[in-house]
């Protein structure tokens, strides 16, 4: 394998959670794609294929970008709680029946999440 390719048999999102956790592990810190690339287990990977990762980060609104020199810095929008309470949201709007969903969701909760979960609404009220 050239030092030009990405790495065979990485599942899909693998890389863009990597991409995600060298970010959050600099934050509040931004760093460019030579920085995340150098912050990544994975030396074969491409500069190319970083930028590409990033963008599209970007352009789904988990990660902002300002401009450093002639390339773009990175940073995630929210932390990792904040990250994962929105990808459960996406699931929870991509769905018509919210109220099976979010049954099912809470008939899965470990005794105690589902006692964290009542506490955290208790708290809402």
């Amino acid at each position: 394998m050239s030092g030009h390719e990405p790495a065979e048999g990485r599942a899909k999102g693998e890389l863009a959670a990597e991409v995600l956790a060298v970010l959050h592990a600099a934050a509040p810190a931004e760093l460019t794609p030579g920085e995340v690339l150098d912050g990544l287990a994975d030396t074969r990977l491409a500069y190319t294929t970083v930028v590409t990762t990033l963008t599209r980060l970007h352009d789904k609104g988990v990660l902002r970008r300002t401009k450093r020199g002639r390339a773009y810095a990175y940073a995630p929008v929210a932390d990792e709680s904040g990250l994962a309470a929105r990808r459960m949201r996406k699931v929870l709007d991509g769905r018509s029946d919210r109220e099976a969903v979010l049954a099912h969701f809470v008939d899965e909760l470990s005794d105690d999440d589902e006692e964290l979960l009542r506490r955290l609404l208790d708290l809402g009220q």
